[in-house]
């Protein structure tokens, strides 16, 4: 959440799409409940999964991005374990920046943490 100001939900999932961790920025009201939350968790988890079918001709998933009129939505792949779900605000306008100089990095550096 420290790593930009316009990081406002964290979430770790594993590959079953249960919500491990959540954090939220404080002062922030959530846009969905809890298990809205989950809802959107296993979609983000379904659509990554669906995506490796076609990994051997583009490559793998990096991140995949979403744009809402409220929100940006990242999912991000730990390891084939765990995934980083992250929600930006919505005047967020450089979060490919944030993702891949910022958080790919930390993801990086504390992988070994995620027992595969």
């Amino acid at each position: 959440m420290n790593l930009d100001s316009s990081i406002i939900w964290v979430g770790i999932t594993n590959r079953f799409a249960i919500l491990l961790n959540v954090e939220q920025k404080e002062g922030i009201t959530s846009f969905l409940t809890e298990e809205e939350n989950e809802e959107y968790t296993s979609h983000s988890i379904t659509r990554h999964k669906s995506r490796g079918k076609f990994e051997s001709k583009i490559g793998k998933v990096v991140y995949a991005f979403g744009s809402y009129n409220r929100i940006r939505r990242a999912t991000i792949p730990i390891n084939e374990e765990y995934y980083l779900l992250l929600t930006f605000n919505k005047e967020a306008t450089i979060a490919d920046e944030i993702i891949t100089k910022k958080v790919i990095p930390l993801i990086e550096k504390h992988k070994h943490k995620f027992v595969v």
